[in-house]
């Protein structure tokens, strides 16, 4: 990770080696916190966030989830963000939110300790790299199941949740795959280490549903209405693990990883990027480039607030 100058932290703006917290935080110990990950982009009419208000909108439902009341509006997030990724003369970046529990009482209750905040924005290639987004990645449908709604809350994106995701990744990198798929209690395909997953079959399209324990990405949303736009069916539905192998294309989406091929999963191969996944692939980049204005309403302009159309061009 290359380190910027500044990171937002409980209101202000501080240098990057300066950001502290108390090695007795509540988060630290047992996982008390919420985040989410954001991307700017680089657009024709300067560096825009996507969709930045439906991220902060679900870092305050993760929040309110675990019981934390957060101090700030969504839209000062935003702003926050904004401010921050121009005082690091950031064009493209990666942008981590969180809030969590600090330092306060140490023990399993955690209500009696401060929601504390940060924002941090760096230059992140994508989380798969480039020829992942190119060519395709390698899958292993991991032993390890997706936490089971029963015991956890999987449509919030908390931080002590994402142990689950990283016994999977680890799994999967030992056994010299890229990513992990997993299962939920159900045996249903649920969803990689930090991506959801699409499927498709004669050129229909199945993802699975907010009940099969996903996050309800918003990258997923965004590929969703995109391929509806496009003409395609895409049915949320429960997917079947041997579906992966008969598929004719499988990908998935996150914002980290952006739209990532799968070309093979267990040894099964899929093949080379189809063409229903290159056409998704192309459009969804349009639309986080700002190359598509029937998606202009996902970009947040770091420099303005002015309607996209009213944005002068860069030159």
């Amino acid at each position: 990770m290359q380190p910027t100058e500044y990171i937002w932290q409980n209101g202000e703006f501080v240098r990057w080696d300066d950001a502290r917290v108390h090695v007795l935080t509540h988060g630290l110990h047992y996982g008390t916190g919420v985040f989410e990950g954001v991307r700017c982009y680089e657009t024709g009419k300067g560096p825009a966030i996507f969709r930045g208000k439906d991220h902060f909108k679900r870092l305050r439902q993760s929040a309110e989830l675990y019981y934390m009341d957060l101090e700030y509006s969504d839209e000062e997030f935003l702003q926050a963000t904004k401010e921050l990724i121009s005082r690091n003369g950031l064009k493209s970046c990666y942008i981590r939110p969180v809030a969590f529990r600090g330092y306060g009482e140490i023990g399993l209750f955690p209500l009696n300790s401060k929601v504390e905040y940060a924002i941090a924005a760096w230059e992140w290639a994508s989380y798969l790299g480039d020829d992942g987004k190119a060519n395709g990645i390698r899958a292993k449908i991991s032993s390890w199941r997706r936490m089971s709604p029963a015991s956890f809350i999987p449509q919030a994106k908390a931080s002590g949740q994402y142990l689950n995701s990283v016994l999977a990744k680890i799994e999967s990198f030992k056994a010299g795959y890229q990513e992990a798929i997993l299962l939920d209690e159900n045996d249903f395909v649920c969803e990689g280490s930090g991506e959801n997953i699409f499927v498709i079959r004669d050129g229909q399209i199945a993802t699975p549903p907010l009940t099969a324990s996903i996050l309800e990405g918003i990258n997923r949303d965004s590929v969703i209405q995109i391929a509806r736009d496009l003409g395609y069916s895409v049915i949320e539905r429960n997917v079947a693990r041997a579906e992966l192998f008969v598929a004719d294309e499988v990908f998935m989406t996150g914002t980290a990883a952006e739209l990532v091929p799968v070309r093979e999963i267990d040894d099964h191969v899929i093949g080379e990027p189809g063409e229903i996944t290159r056409q998704l692939q192309g459009k969804f980049d349009d639309a986080l480039y700002g190359r598509a204005p029937e998606y202009a309403e996902w970009l947040d302009f770091v420099e303005a607030d002015l309607p996209v159309e009213e944005k002068p061009a860069q030159v």
